[in-house]
């Protein structure tokens, strides 16, 4: 049986996911992109008892990260995020705040890596630099568990965008081919955005897979 239990919460202008993930034993776990309203995800974490540890951040788009600041005095707990993605963090208008919402900036506690290895809630995750959608984005991917959480990287039969300031298509379509689709076919995957998918579905039906 799987140890990870996983619940999305649609949130936000843009209906990011944030994904709540959780040790079904211990109750220990992270939340991934805080997207927008703190008390609702505070609330959550209540209801099912959870003890978070840490936010990941996938990347520093203010429709991912909003909510960060607030869910991390409350927890009193780190963020991580990409180390390449310091300077959209800090920039409101690289990080889209500025032009669509109210303007936010934030720092990470901890700038992961390509090489880094992270211990949570008895996991361990590790962070694949997939840039391209921004200059830092990262994947967080717990082998133990076949679990992908990709961002705005990959989506169901679809990629993300790369018209934003700082975006690259010839990037973005490297860090998916080569980061993404070489894990095992039955990795699940939780997207930034929209329903999850499988690495197997997705070297079958992404464009980006014989683009």
């Amino acid at each position: 049986m799987k140890q990870l239990v996983i619940k999305t919460l649609v949130l936000g202008m843009c209906q990011t996911n944030c994904y709540l993930v959780y040790n079904r034993d211990t109750k220990e776990g992270w939340i991934v992109d805080p997207a927008d309203q703190a008390q609702l995800i505070v609330d959550q974490c209540g209801n099912i008892g959870m003890k978070p540890q840490a936010i990941l951040l996938t990347h520093g788009h203010f429709d991912h990260m909003t909510a960060a600041g607030q869910v991390k005095v409350h927890f009193g707990i780190p963020v991580y995020a990409g180390e390449k993605e310091k300077g959209l963090l800090a920039d409101s208008m690289m990080n889209l705040s500025g032009a669509w919402a109210s303007p936010v900036t934030m720092a990470a506690d901890v700038w992961v890596t390509k090489d880094s290895q992270l211990e949570l809630a008895g996991c361990r995750i590790r962070v694949l630099e997939t840039p391209g959608h921004t200059p830092g984005g990262v994947s967080y991917y717990i082998p133990q568990e076949e679990l992908l959480f990709s961002g705005d990287t990959l989506f169901c039969e679809s990629l993300g965008r790369t018209d934003f300031p700082g975006s690259s298509t010839s990037q973005i379509l490297r860090s998916i081919r080569e980061q993404l689709l070489t894990l095992p076919e039955n990795t699940q995957v939780y997207p930034g955005h929209m329903e999850p998918t499988t690495i197997g579905h997705e070297k079958q039906y992404n464009p980006a897979a014989g683009a």
